[in-house]
């Protein structure tokens, strides 16, 4: 479905932007019971094409991130969690930022494209490259491996801003005394909105990632005051949730479990959710800035839009806080697709962030023979109602659920099962995987599990990581990676 293959003057320009952690909870997708206040991205969902099946590669970012970039799923690179550099694991990856580089584009970024940590966007993937500097939060995200530009302080008074006692320091929310021209995602969609604002004499590939709502839950005050917590919805929960899951499901759901509980004994969980759509807010402000530049530029007719998210979120359903499920909660997310020439509508068909990297080339008419694991959304994006086949999320080696327009299958690395019909149970309340009934359902949508599975990659204690060149040393080999050359 390869759009004609383009001259590189007449291709489009492409602006790429993700957020973290945002779930359904968005106007436009209606996974909040109340309202939300996402004016931007349902702006931009009436230009281009809204996803409402959607759902992301991985529910952890690193992987996530890692499998979009590259186009290649957990099970084929091995790249299963976050503590995997993927760049040493494999050097000669052409990478989304490098294939658009090495087809003429000018290719610039700011803030968590792939993962945030050091090591994860290597400057030979781009003309220039704004990272995320934790001007937020900065009293406890500096260390020498993951975060070297940025220095250890005390906590600030107030801390923390939650008021809830106990939480891993991560896992706060609140106003916190940060000038908005200070906060993260505001510096890095000023590096956007400054590249949309200048004259540009190539195409170019303009990523922006904003760090919320992923934690801490901070934001300025006014985006709190959006949501008042008389009119806040907590998510719906059934007590008797995981009786029908499987060992493998309980244990994915417990973890992190400690943080619901003191939340809930402390009484904040309203807070928490009002925390988490304030983040929303702000990130939704923040992409309305971006929309706003390039639609007062001369780049905006021939610019395509890509916003998406990493992964979901849980608050709570099914007992869990956080993501690293195979539930709807963690997988589904907002996608929305704007090209030139394509009309905008809406699509409820199955698709995966895998998809990403085959679509971009085909709406740029970039041609040639690399292999991927997704499948172009084009034939979508032209017909929305195009048949698709379900889709695969996994988690860690061997834990996989299928998703197609009706049902949710989930097998665990234990051959353990869950099944769930969203025509009927939205919530995936009751898991149907032990009627025999549904059988032929299951061996069905089983036949798109992963065949096969890559051992992990090698993991970051197996390398010496030296941030100032940008290299890699395998302890065991002795071999050097240099990330910050394209002649490597």
């Amino acid at each position: 479905m390869l759009l004609k293959a383009a001259s590189i003057e007449s291709r489009p320009n492409v602006l790429f932007i993700a957020v973290d952690d945002m779930k359904d909870w968005v106007n436009c997708l209606g996974g909040y019971e109340g309202d939300v206040y996402t004016p931007n991205i349902d702006r931009l969902a009436k230009r281009g094409m809204l996803f409402t099946n959607a759902h992301c590669v991985s529910p952890k970012c690193a992987p996530s991130r890692a499998a979009i970039m590259t186009g290649l799923k957990p099970s084929t690179t091995g790249l299963y969690e976050n503590q995997h550099w993927w760049y040493p694991n494999f050097p000669k990856m052409v990478t989304i930022p490098v294939r658009f580089r090495q087809s003429g584009y000018l290719v610039y970024g700011s803030g968590k494209i792939f993962h945030h940590t050091a090591g994860n966007n290597p400057p030979r993937q781009w003309n220039a490259f704004k990272r995320l500097l934790f001007r937020d939060d900065p009293w406890f995200r500096g260390s020498k491996l993951n975060y070297p530009w940025t220095q250890n302080t005390h906590k600030p008074e107030g801390f923390p801003f939650s008021e809830v006692k106990g939480l891993p320091h991560e896992n706060d929310w609140g106003v916190i005394p940060v000038a908005n021209d200070d906060l993260d995602d505001v510096r890095t969609a000023d590096f956007a909105v400054r590249f949309l604002k200048a004259k540009q004499d190539n195409p170019f590939f303009l990523a922006c990632g904003l760090f919320r709502p992923h934690l801490p839950w901070y934001a300025p005050r006014r985006f709190f005051d959006l949501y008042p917590l008389a009119k806040i919805v907590a998510p719906k929960k059934l007590e008797e949730d995981l009786e029908d899951v499987p060992e493998a499901g309980k244990r994915l759901a417990a973890a992190r479990r400690s943080d619901l509980d003191k939340i809930e004994e402390q009484g904040a969980t309203l807070r928490a959710v009002q925390a988490y759509l304030a983040s929303i807010s702000y990130a939704d402000e923040q992409l309305g800035r971006m929309l706003d530049a390039l639609e007062s530029s001369e780049y905006n007719s021939n610019t395509v839009i890509v916003f998406w998210s990493d992964h979901g979120w849980h608050l709570g359903e099914k007992r869990h806080w956080h993501k690293s499920t195979l539930w709807e909660e963690s997988t589904r997310i907002p996608l929305i697709i704007a090209a030139p020439k394509l009309k905008p509508g809406v699509c409820d068909q199955p698709v995966s962030l895998l998809d990403l990297y085959p679509t971009l080339l085909d709406l740029c008419g970039i041609s040639g023979n690399q292999q991927f694991d997704g499948l172009s959304l084009l034939p979508q994006l032209r017909v929305p109602k195009t048949k698709r086949q379900p889709v695969v999320i996994e988690f860690r080696k061997r834990n996989a659920a299928v998703r197609s327009a009706r049902w949710r299958y989930i097998r665990y690395s234990d051959d353990s099962e869950e099944l769930y019909d969203h025509k009927t149970d939205s919530n995936e309340w009751e898991n149907l995987a032990s009627k025999s009934k549904y059988k032929m359902v299951k061996q069905r949508l089983a036949k798109w599990l992963p065949k096969n599975w890559s051992e992990p990659a090698l993991s970051k204690n197996k390398f010496e990581f030296d941030p100032n060149s940008y290299s890699w040393k395998n302890k065991k080999t002795g071999k050097m990676y240099f990330g910050s050359n394209l002649d490597n």
